[in-house]
């Protein structure tokens, strides 16, 4: 049994362009919550930083023919080309024992920027794909991510026959198809109702729930060393 005293890292990745938002609150909330839980916690602010999040041909070296982005990934990979930023990002997501994606739910998905960042930073050869494979044989197995986020609507819209529909039919493509795919093991989300709608006082109590919430994920993502 290993008796290593290494500290887990939690790297979350914000996504909202209001830094006096509920949405913010709530990931400053999570994040302390994990340094009371003796996490480093990594932050990256998709928009204070100015994030492009178009995967796009200028990023790459001069091709002849078609561009193909999930090969250009794999080339710059090998010939150590990568954009720097992108390179940045992805060794502090491959450094993260944890990955929380904060942001609003936006037409019941990840924001555009927050998807690019996914575009460009899950690099195929790097954390899938190539000499690696997928779910479980991807370059994450044994890492876990969680989403932190707020909606619009009520919880009540978002149970099976609400308004909209059962929640966890919205996140499959997200959990599934983006985060279990490139290996992780995917942990409960912490997500905050409506909170537009919601008094100063409940707004107060809904960022100590997230607190609370955010520390039992914690505990159930500690890395086992």
């Amino acid at each position: 049994m290993s008796t290593s005293t290494a500290v887990p890292t939690a790297l979350i990745v914000h996504a909202h362009p209001e830094p006096d938002s509920f949405n913010a609150a709530q990931m400053a909330t999570a994040a302390q919550a994990l340094r009371d839980a003796g996490y480093h916690v990594d932050v990256l602010d998709l928009y204070a930083d100015g994030w492009t999040p178009v995967l796009g041909r200028e990023e790459f070296a001069p091709v002849d023919g078609p561009f193909k982005p999930q090969a250009e990934q794999m080339r710059a990979l090998q010939d150590g080309t990568l954009d720097a930023v992108v390179e940045e990002h992805l060794e502090r997501l491959l450094a993260a024992d944890l990955l929380v994606l904060s942001f609003p739910l936006w037409w019941f998905s990840l924001p555009a920027i927050l998807k690019g960042w996914i575009d460009r930073v899950f690099m195929m050869g790097a954390v899938f794909g190539g000499d690696l494979g997928f779910f479980g044989d991807a370059a994450l197995a044994g890492k876990r991510a969680m989403l932190l986020f707020t909606t619009g609507g009520s919880g009540a819209a978002f149970e099976p026959g609400g308004a909209f529909g059962a929640l966890d039919d919205f996140l499959f493509h997200i959990h599934r198809g983006m985060l279990e795919f490139v290996g992780y093991q995917v942990l409960d989300p912490v997500v905050t109702y409506g909170p537009a709608r919601l008094t100063d006082e409940e707004r107060a109590t809904a960022l100590e729930a997230v607190g609370k919430a955010v520390t039992l994920t914690a505990a159930a993502a500690a890395p086992v060393r």
